[in-house]
């Protein structure tokens, strides 16, 4: 059988406030002519499907179109996990409808792995699918110890007895493979992954995965990579460029032949669509800026403007900027007084207030707007609520609180 992998869709993100819609939806379109073109029997998509528990309708019918043109009625089959940023229940909901075009969705972990037939090999496939498990999401406190060491000891070895529960089921006439959304020790994150662990509890030590599988489709990291250098345990990476971070990184699906017994070979394949995200500093002002501007340089991209300024810039000349290119979502003046400040502003930020700092977020973030006193408000009794002194920093993008064990909307600031 041949098989796909990708994850990390993000259906409903938007880029400073830009919508990706058409970007997504012409990455399904190259999805499809993909999974035609390389006669792909099995889909796997390893979570992150939306970019939020509660994703606009436009993200769940650009979704659910994708499924059903992949799956071609049923010809093909795709496997579906919840992420860190999906409600496992929605992901979940439309199983009873799905399962009949042979469409596979699980939202919560589970105790069996898929048991998934290919018709046009007569092969089987068997799936070690563990969703992402948050310690709400597995229903228990994986332990009462605030140390971070033993924290993450016990999450690495919950989820290693799942994956080798799971495992027992693999057989030598099956493919076996492994699907999660975890973030495995040694990956490497961009900004556009939203913290999603107390310090670094929520990770997984490699050895965890070891379970016998052939292939190993990893989600929740957006930088196509290999775990420790293995070529068959992958992080797929996301489609498209999410934040600026990801700048210069090349997208990609991962494709490989696979049949019981048999070592795999993966391979990449180069997507296409999307709109790159690039970064300019125009050190010689802006007489660079258009001169790059009149040779169309990245006319495709967004892009973050860094320009030296000698002068205030002016209302106008942003007006300008924007009308030549409508990609620039950041233009940031760089003045010669502000030249060797990172550190101090550093130092500065560490002594504001929270209040300040959410502040200073959010009209960062809506480009330019002030909070109101309400919102101010509700974001300070929502930091009382969950604060957690004990824990340290809580970097949870989801709100799945230890202290709580409920999931919440993800759409909290973390200033």
């Amino acid at each position: 059988m041949r098989i796909l992998h990708t994850a990390d869709w993000h259906f409903g993100r938007t880029l400073e406030g830009r919508s990706r819609l058409e970007e997504q939806a012409a990455f399904v379109d190259e999805l499809v002519e993909v999974v035609e073109r390389e006669a792909i029997d099995l889909v796997l998509l390893a979570g992150d499907v939306y970019d939020s528990v509660n994703p606009p309708a436009s993200a769940e019918q650009l979704f659910y179109e994708a499924l059903s043109r992949l799956a071609d009625g049923g010809r093909r089959t795709v496997a579906v996990i919840a992420g860190n940023h999906d409600q496992p229940e929605r992901i979940a909901a439309a199983s009873p409808l799905a399962e009949r075009s042979g469409i596979r969705l699980a939202g919560l972990p589970m105790a069996a792995p898929l048991d998934i037939g290919i018709a046009r090999t007569g092969e089987k496939a068997m799936i070690a699918a563990l969703p992402y498990p948050s310690e709400s999401r597995l229903r228990e406190l994986l332990s009462d110890d605030a140390d971070e060491a033993k924290l993450r000891s016990a999450y690495s070895e919950r989820v290693g007895r799942l994956m080798r529960a799971m495992a027992e089921h693999f057989r030598n006439d099956t493919v076996n493979l492994a699907m999660s959304h975890i973030y495995v020790l040694g990956g490497v994150e961009t900004d556009s992954e939203r913290p999603i662990q107390v310090g670094g509890a929520y990770t997984i030590n490699p050895a965890a995965l070891q379970i016998g599988a052939q292939y190993t489709a990893l989600g929740h990291l957006h930088r196509p990579q290999r775990v420790h250098g293995d070529e068959t345990v992958r992080y797929s990476g996301s489609p498209l460029a999410y934040s600026f971070s990801e700048s210069g990184q090349a997208k990609s699906v991962v494709v490989f032949d696979a049949e019981p017994g048999m070592a795999v070979s993966p391979r990449e394949i180069l997507l296409r669509s999307g709109r790159p995200v690039v970064r300019w500093k125009a050190k010689n002002g802006m007489a660079e800026v258009f001169g790059w501007l009149d040779e169309g340089r990245d006319a495709r991209a967004w892009i973050d403007l860094e320009i030296a300024m000698t002068d205030l810039i002016t209302t106008e000349q942003i007006q300008q900027l924007r009308k030549l290119h409508d990609g620039l979502l950041h233009i940031r003046p760089i003045y010669p007084d502000m030249e060797g400040c990172a550190e101090s502003e550093a130092s500065v930020r560490e002594r504001l207030p929270v209040e300040e700092l959410f502040r200073r977020f959010y009209t960062r973030q809506t480009g330019g707007a002030e909070p109101d006193a309400e919102t101010v408000a509700l974001f300070m009794e929502l930091i009382a609520e969950h604060e957690e002194p004990s824990a340290g920093a809580v970097r949870d993008d989801d709100n799945e609180s230890r202290s709580h064990g409920a999931e919440a909307d993800n759409g909290e600031a973390t200033a």
